[in-house]
């Protein structure tokens, strides 16, 4: 089962990347969903169509999926969440309201709404990495995995 969640953890210079794009995005996503987070279930307003449910789930997903790619905890579910979440701001906000792709002087745009979607996306394909706690629960543990791991991370597998 985890061999197709997680078809292959990478390591050395690609999962320092991952992981650097993890934390940033992760970071991101936390502060965005922070303030959701404390209203869960009315942070649209008390005009807003979307029921409760939802704008808690876009809540949790932006603070809880945040902290879990931070994490790399259950990255592809977070992932999952996140991009489901962006999908619909784009298509529920950005689109409707003829919010271009980039916007100059200050203007509305989908362009961050977009970057998220590409860097959760990106996540989801390539995994969290070896600098992660889904390697560490569902990596491989034979004895050439943890060889091949250390081998590829190279001079960072002689620091610790």
């Amino acid at each position: 089962m985890s061999s197709t969640v997680f078809p292959e953890f990478l390591a050395g210079r690609s999962a320092l990347g991952l992981l650097f794009v993890r934390i940033v995005t992760g970071a991101a996503f936390m502060l965005h969903g922070w303030p959701k987070i404390q209203n869960p279930f009315g942070w649209m307003g008390p005009t807003s169509p979307v029921p409760g449910i939802f704008q808690a789930l876009a809540a949790l997903s932006e603070f809880g999926g945040g902290l879990a790619l931070i994490l790399g905890l259950l990255t592809p579910l977070a992932c999952l969440g996140l991009a489901c979440t962006m999908v619909v701001a784009i298509g529920m906000v950005h689109l409707p309201a003829g919010d271009p792709f980039v916007a100059m002087g200050g203007k509305r745009s989908f362009e961050l709404a977009l970057v998220y979607l590409a860097n959760v996306v990106m996540l989801l394909l390539a995994g969290p990495g070896v600098f992660s706690l889904d390697e560490v629960l569902f990596g491989r543990r034979g004895p050439e995995a943890r060889s091949r791991s250390m081998q590829q991370v190279g001079p960072l597998a002689r620091v610790g």
